[in-house]
């Protein structure tokens, strides 16, 4: 597919195929990836893949405790303004509903939310980190290397989940994967599989801003 195919194609998979991921196919994206931009061309990004038993002991770790305290970070900043709260409760809803589960069933959205901690069913995840030295543009540095991951891995058919709520087993997760917690922050896993094209929940409808609501334009004749 060509790069607009493949952005566009790029979704949130929260299903995935018992189909397993073949790791010649991971290292040709993660290859590919490693010439995303990076200010400085510091590469601030460090990463462990897991599968198979590796993957399942973490798995089992994190949904038999807790979330960490203090948190790694703020997966979600205070006094975020309403407006960017209603764009998330609107793809909220639309995934609710995908997921036959109503607004006020709380143990249903529980147990929803639960499945990030075993990768929606992926049979890898890719599990960032970035060391503590680094500041926010760094971060913005591995954002970009993440997205390229993920247009590369529509490249070879393959579909992803970013879990940024990995980190609330960060520290966790570092002590599984042998990354000191002194030197790294843990930043968020990403579920890798093949999709399942007629799961509800890989179809919703995705909801964005229009362009010239976050764009403007100027200069042009």
């Amino acid at each position: 597919m060509n790069i607009f195919e493949a952005v566009a194609s790029r979704r949130t998979i929260r299903q995935y195929l018992d189909k397993p991921v073949p790791l010649e196919g991971i290292r040709r994206v993660l290859e590919a990836a490693q010439m995303a931009p990076s200010g400085c061309n510091f590469q601030p990004w460090e990463a462990t893949v897991l599968t198979g038993e590796p993957l399942r002991a973490l798995h089992e770790k994190m949904t038999k405790s807790g979330p960490q305290d203090p948190v790694e970070y703020d997966i979600m900043p205070k006094g975020i303004p309403q407006a960017y709260m209603d764009r998330l409760g609107e793809i909220t809803a639309h995934r609710m509903a995908a997921e036959g589960i109503g607004r006020d069933d709380a143990e249903a959205r529980m147990a929803s939310s639960m499945r990030n901690f075993i990768s929606f069913g992926a049979p890898v995840n890719l599990l960032t980190c970035i060391p503590r030295v680094m500041g926010p543009p760094q971060w913005s540095d591995v954002g970009m290397w993440l997205q390229t991951v993920m247009v590369l891995l529509r490249g070879e058919g393959l579909d992803s989940c970013p879990l940024e709520s990995f980190a609330m087993h960060g520290r966790l997760i570092k002590e599984h994967i042998g990354v000191s917690d002194e030197s790294h922050l843990f930043f968020c896993g990403m579920a890798i599989g093949y999709r399942d094209p007629d799961a509800p929940m890989n179809n919703y409808t995705r909801t964005r801003e229009p362009l010239d609501s976050v764009v403007k334009f100027q200069g042009f004749a």
